[in-house]
């Protein structure tokens, strides 16, 4: 198990660089604010999605994928559990290319949904530790 899933992380942070961050917030001291300000700064594009819009660490965030106007290739998730759902199921219908769950966020059935439908899948991990693990930075975790 762990060796797949070890090869579908160092895909996801090799190939696809635009990262839809789906419960982006503008507080430093929220984990997916985090995320997204140190894979911005690593080169990656980050989209904040957040429901008040706005604007996150320079960037103009959208209330939900759909609103996104540019491709889309891996959907970060930081909702409960329960909440994954719709967002996987919006992932599937922009055509994103994989679907990430936050430490902490496991959601099986969310997780089959967008395998059946070609997305690579990372449940329960960090997007940000997994990054600095391949760097070889795991001091800074």
């Amino acid at each position: 198990m762990d060796e797949g899933i070890n090869a579908d992380i160092e895909k996801v942070l090799t190939r696809y660089r635009t990262v839809a961050i789906v419960g982006a917030s503008p507080n430093p001291e929220r984990p997916s604010y985090r995320v997204a300000d140190f894979l911005k700064k690593e080169g990656y594009r980050i989209i904040p999605v957040t429901p008040k819009g706005g604007e996150i660490l320079g960037d103009t965030a959208y209330p939900d994928l759909a609103s996104i106007p540019a491709p889309v290739e891996v959907v970060d998730i930081f909702r409960r559990p329960e909440e994954v759902m719709p967002v996987v199921e919006a992932a599937i219908a922009i055509g994103a290319k994989a679907a990430w769950m936050q430490e902490g966020i496991v959601n099986e059935e969310a997780a089959a949904k967008a395998r059946g439908a070609g997305l690579i899948v990372v449940m329960d991990r960090c997007m940000r530790k997994e990054l600095l693990k391949k760097l070889g930075r795991e001091k800074e975790i």
